[in-house]
């Protein structure tokens, strides 16, 4: 049961929902918050829903799955876990991609993924060395192995979890596919 109250806390909610809805099964697992909560509430009651063994939207289940991409060029492979943002999600729909690396500046690899992908729900990418982003004006995915400026046109798309010290030396055709 989820119940939004004033100042009372559930006072006798139970009952009279109980009494209502003499044919409803009434869980011991309750959701309450004041009306003041409700508004900044929602994540908790996600969580709880979750608890009770529900499934959110398609979206929501995204977002509780961890996703990780392999880079492979030569012998070498590099590990990256994709963030919730609908531009790593549109980068991860496009797997598995055989592409051409470049190099660029003095601390990114880059490469053109084949669509653009949607930044409409995305972070800007603040991390550092080790992240992977894609630069809208461009179209470019970047893997970053240095230092770089924040821009509001760079969005994170993840952070590189193995393999990081290889980003400088990848060059040629690269291999992304799902890490399963």
């Amino acid at each position: 049961m989820f119940c939004s109250h004033g100042t009372g806390g559930l006072a006798n909610s139970v009952e009279l929902i109980t009494d209502a809805a003499p044919e409803a099964v009434i869980s011991d697992n309750i959701f309450d918050c004041y009306e003041e909560e409700a508004a900044s509430s929602q994540q908790d009651i996600q969580d709880w829903v979750r608890k009770l063994g529900f499934s959110g939207s398609e979206r929501e289940r995204k977002m509780t799955e961890t996703r990780q991409i392999s880079v492979r060029f030569g012998e070498n492979q590099i590990v990256c876990e994709l963030n919730e943002g609908t531009a790593a999600d549109s980068l991860y729909e496009q797997l598995p991609l055989t592409i051409e690396s470049e190099d660029y500046s003095t601390n990114e690899k880059i490469f053109y993924p084949p669509q653009s992908l949607d930044t409409s729900d995305s972070p800007l990418a603040e991390a550092g060395a080790g992240t992977l982003a894609y630069y809208e004006p461009w179209g470019d995915v970047v893997f970053f192995y240095g230092e770089y400026q924040g821009n509001p046109s760079l969005f994170e798309l993840g952070q590189v979890i193995s393999g990081s010290e290889l980003i400088s030396e990848m060059s040629g055709t690269i291999t992304i596919e799902a890490v399963e």
